[in-house]
C-alpha cells in the first residue's frame, strides 16, 4: 500500500513545495528578505520575517505556476498589509504574465481567519485588491484554491474563496464568512454554539460544502491526492461561468428555503439537489416602496436624495434599493442597502448585507452590464451605510460568503468592462459588507462626518478575538491608524478619492445634494480614460506618503524577483 502523507500537517512552505512539479520550487520574497509587518511590534507582537505568506514560483504540469500559501500558525493566518500585498502582488504579476501570453497557473492554499485584526483596514484594502486580481485572472486561466484544514478560510478570505474558478477541500477544512465565536458574540449562543464541533463541521465543513455546491471536490488529506486534484482543474481549462456569477441558480435556491421553518444539513442538501442545474429565475413580488415602519438609515436618506424624481427599479428584495438617474450627462445606476424590519432572514433586518442582499446587488449590476453591451456603459454608484454582514446559522449554512462574493464579482466585472464604479460612504462601512458593497470601486468618496466609520468588526467582537479589552483596542489605534474606525484615519491609507466636507450627513438639503452630485460626477469623469484596476489606491499622495508604503515596497520586490 502506498504511504500517505498528510497535507494538513505540513507547514505553508511544505504545502507550496508539494503541489509544484518536483524540483521547481523557488520562493520569492522569502524570510531572508526580512519583509516584516511594520504594524505588529508597536503593539507588542513579535513579527515574522515572511509575515505568514509563502509565495513560490515553479511549474504545475510543466506550465509556469505561482503558489501562494498562508501559514495559519502565524497570527491565525490573518491578512495584514504585508501578507495581503504579497498575495495581491503575486496574483497581479500572474495576471500580467497571462496578458502577455505567458501562461501562469495561480494556486491559493488557505489557512486563514481573514483580516488580521491588529492591522484591520490594511487587511480590508488588501483583500479587495486580491479579489480584484482573481476576477481579472479567471478570464485567462483557472484560479484554484485549496482549503485543507486546521483553521480553514474565514472572513474576507472566505469571500475570496467564493470567487475562485475551483475550490478543493478536505473533510477537515472549513469555509465560512463568520467564525463560530464571532456569530456567538454577535447573535448569541442560541444562534450558534461555538463549542459544538459537530454543528460547526455539519454547517461549514468540507463534506457539507461540496455536497451543497459551495466547493468542487472533497479530496483526501494526502499530498498526492491534492496535487492531482489541482492538476485536474488546470487540465479542464477556464470555467465558463464561475460559481459567484451564477446568480439565477443561487437566488432560486434561496427562494426554495423558508427561513421560518427549521433548517439543518440534510434538509439543505435535499433542496440543493432539487435546484441544482435548474438555473430558474428567482421569483417573487416586486419590492414595495419604503415601508413606514423602516428605521432611520443614512443609506436610504441619500438614496432618496440622489434619485429624487426617478422610478425605482423593481426587485424582490426590499432591502436593496436601485434606481437609474442622469447626472452631468452620465447615466448612473444607484444601489443602496437599507434596513428592512420584515426581511425573510431575521439576521439581516438592520441594513446588514445578508444572503438575499448579496445576490440582489449582483443581479442589479449584471442587468446593467447586459443592457449596456452595445453602447456606453453607465456608471454604477454604491451608496454605503452597512453595519456589517449578517451573522447567523442559516447565513453560514446557505453560503453568505458566496452571496457576498457574487456582489464583489459583479462590481469588479463591471469595472473591468468600463462601467465607472463609484462608492459614496455616508455611514457605516464595516467588514464583509463593505468588501461586498463598495470596495471594488474605481473611486471611493466619503462624507467627512463623525458618523462615518470603516472597519473590520465591531469593537466587542474584535476585543474577544484579539483577547483584549475594548479600552486596550482603542489605545492600539493611536499606534496603528488602520485599526481606527473614523473616516479620517481611513483617509490616511490612501484609498479615498475625496473626503467631502461641509455636508449634513443625516438631514441633507438641496445644497448638500448638489455638492455630492458634483463630486460623484467628477469622480465618474475621472475614470472614463483611466486604468480600470485598483492601482490608483497605491499611487495616491496619501498612499505614497506613508499610508501604504509597505504595500508598495512588497510589490516592487516581488516584481524584481519574479523572473
Amino acid at each position: 500500500m502506498k504511504h500517505r502523507e498528510s497535507f494538513v500537517e505540513l507547514d505553508a512552505r511544505e504545502r507550496a513545495r508539494a503541489v509544484l512539479d518536483e524540483g521547481t520550487f523557488r520562493e520569492i520574497l522569502g524570510p531572508f528578505d526580512r519583509m516584516e509587518s511594520p504594524h505588529l511590534e508597536p503593539q507588542g507582537i513579535v513579527p515574522q520575517s515572511d509575515d505568514g505568506v509563502v509565495v513560490a514560483r515553479g511549474k504545475i504540469g510543466g506550465v509556469f505556476a505561482v503558489v501562494i500559501s498562508i501559514e495559519g500558525k502565524f497570527q491565525g493566518g490573518g491578512i495584514g498589509e504585508v501578507a495581503g500585498a504579497k498575495i495581491a502582488g503575486a496574483l497581479e504579476l500572474a495576471l500580467k504574465d497571462n496578458e502577455n501570453g505567458v501562461s501562469t497557473r495561480p494556486v491559493l492554499l488557505f489557512d486563514t481567519g481573514g483580516v488580521r485584526l491588529q492591522e484591520a483596514n490594511y487587511g480590508l484594502l488588501s483583500i479587495a485588491e486580491i479579489q480584484a486580481a482573481i476576477v481579472a485572472l479567471r478570464r485567462h486561466v483557472p484560479v484554484v484554491g485549496v482549503i485543507p484544514g486546521k483553521i480553514g478560510s474565514f472572513g474576507g478570505m472566505s469571500i475570496t474563496a467564493g470567487l475562485l474558478s475551483a475550490l478543493i477541500m478536505t473533510r477537515e477544512g472549513r469555509l465560512g464568512l463568520n467564525g463560530p465565536e464571532v456569530i456567538e458574540q454577535e447573535a448569541g449562543i442560541e444562534e450558534f454554539d461555538s463549542a459544538d464541533r459537530q454543528l460547526i463541521w455539519n454547517t461549514i465543513g468540507g463534506a457539507q460544502r461540496v455536497a451543497t455546491g459551495f466547493a468542487d471536490e472533497l479530496a483526501a488529506d494526502d499530498v498526492t491526492a491534492i496535487a492531482e486534484a489541482i492538476r485536474a482543474v488546470f487540465a479542464r481549462g477556464v470555467r465558463e461561468t464561475p460559481r459567484s456569477a451564477q446568480v439565477e441558480l443561487y437566488r432560486s435556491l434561496l427562494k426554495a428555503v423558508d427561513p421560518a421553518q427549521p433548517l439543518h444539513t440534510e434538509i439543505f442538501r435535499e433542496i440543493w439537489q432539487q435546484r441544482q442545474g435548474a438555473g430558474k429565475k428567482a421569483s417573487g413580488k416586486a419590492a414595495e416602496p419604503d415601508r413606514g415602519n423602516a428605521p432611520p438609515s443614512r443609506g436610504r436618506t441619500w438614496f432618496q436624495m440622489l434619485t429624487v424624481g426617478c422610478e425605482p427599479i423593481a426587485g424582490d428584495v426590499p432591502s436593496v434599493r436601485c434606481a437609474d438617474a442622469t447626472l452631468g450627462g452620465e447615466r448612473v445606476r444607484y444601489i443602496a442597502v437599507v434596513p428592512d424590519p420584515d426581511s425573510r432572514f431575521p439576521r439581516a433586518r438592520q441594513g446588514e448585507v445578508g444572503l438575499e442582499e448579496g445576490w440582489a446587488i449582483a443581479e442589479y449590476i449584471r442587468q446593467a452590464m447586459e443592457a449596456d453591451q452595445a453602447g456606453e456603459r453607465r456608471a454604477i454608484a454604491a451608496i454605503v451605510d452597512v453595519p456589517s454582514q449578517a451573522y447567523g446559522y442559516r447565513e453560514e449554512l446557505l453560503g453568505i460568503h458566496l452571496a457576498c462574493a457574487a456582489a464583489v464579482d459583479a462590481y469588479a466585472t463591471a469595472r473591468e468592462l468600463g462601467h465607472p464604479v463609484i462608492t459614496l460612504v455616508v455611514g457605516h462601512a464595516i467588514s464583509g459588507a463593505f468588501l461586498s458593497h463598495g470596495m471594488q470601486a474605481n473611486r471611493i468618496l466619503a462624507l467627512d462626518d463623525e458618523g462615518v466609520h470603516v472597519h473590520v468588526m465591531s469593537k466587542q467582537s474584535a476585543a474577544r478575538i484579539t483577547r483584549r479589552s475594548v479600552a486596550e483596542l482603542e489605545e492600539a489605534t493611536k499606534k496603528v491608524p488602520a485599526m481606527a474606525y473614523d473616516i479620517r484615519s481611513f483617509a490616511t491609507l490612501g484609498a479615498l478619492h475625496e473626503l467631502i466636507g461641509g455636508v449634513n450627513a443625516d438631514t441633507p438639503g438641496d445644497e448638500d445634494r448638489a455638492l455630492v452630485q458634483d463630486k460623484i460626477a467628477e469622480a465618474i469623469k475621472s475614470t472614463r480614460f483611466a486604468p480600470r484596476d485598483l492601482h490608483v489606491r497605491l499611487s495616491s499622495e496619501a498612499a505614497s506618503r506613508g499610508g501604504r508604503t509597505a504595500s508598495i515596497q512588497v510589490r516592487r520586490m516581488l516584481a524584481e524577483q519574479w523572473r
